[in-house]
């Protein structure tokens, strides 16, 4: 049997109807002085449609906060982000000579970034900007907890920040194997989901003909969420540091 569900059309008529009955038992006792008093009370409630009493469960029952659902593409101008890292209360205007605009789907990536409190699992290929650099040691600092998960070669390359983010105390592991690890997505929190063809790079955001997709829907998030755990447990080197002794 299916539950019926608050303020359904079944459960108001059902509160009519037994409305109805309290008014009759309660006519019987009333003395005829108050018979108008009573059909005037039974018209009035009459006057209450149905649709009336939807329009009130509609209104007044809890509301569910919007889910975070947004599109950026990219290349996109190069612009300010100085004030992303300032302190609410200790914020000054820049006067760098970079575009200040903080809608552009670059400021509005870092923004999500930043929007971290407990967890940060970064899958990347290859990452070298350094305000993606800058973002990742910010959340550090507020005690996030990081973890990045990248390719074994072009963590390597020349400019990359792999190297200077795990000498600051960053959790770091790699693809093992001869295949490249291509991903390139992140969780937030745990429920928020940035994923696209962006890698971490100048070139991407600023040349490439880009994407990326930012979610919290849970169906979404859950099986990128799984995906990290694995290639993170899979990666230990405690199980290469084993086979090896």
């Amino acid at each position: 049997m299916q539950r019926q569900e608050k303020g359904s059309p079944e459960i108001v008529s059902k509160g009519l109807y037994h409305l109805n009955n309290i008014v009759k038992m309660f006519s019987k006792n009333l003395v005829i002085g108050s018979k108008w008093k009573l059909i005037g009370f039974v018209v009035a409630f009459a006057t209450i449609s149905l649709e009336g009493l939807f329009w009130l469960f509609r209104h007044h029952r809890p509301r569910r906060s919007k889910l975070v659902k947004e599109v950026l593409f990219f290349p996109t101008d190069v612009t300010c982000t100085n004030h992303l890292f300032q302190m609410t209360h200790n914020k000054r205007p820049c006067t760098c000579p970079l575009l200040h605009c903080d809608d552009s789907p670059y400021n509005r990536l870092l923004k999500h970034l930043l929007s971290a409190r407990n967890t940060l699992d970064l899958c990347v290929f290859a990452f070298s900007n350094q305000d993606f650099a800058r973002v990742v040691l910010e959340l550090h600092r507020r005690n996030v907890l990081v973890r990045i998960f990248t390719d074994k070669d072009f963590m390597k390359i020349t400019g990359s920040q792999i190297g200077n983010l795990r000498k600051s105390g960053i959790a770091v592991r790699h693809e093992q194997s001869d295949c490249f690890m291509h991903h390139k997505f992140a969780v937030v929190d745990k429920k928020l989901l940035i994923t696209g063809s962006l890698n971490w790079t100048c070139k991407a955001i600023q040349c490439n003909k880009e994407n990326i997709l930012i979610t919290e829907d849970a169906e979404i998030v859950q099986p990128f969420m799984a995906e990290f755990e694995k290639l993170w447990n899979e990666s230990d080197p405690m199980k290469f540091f084993s086979l090896t002794c």
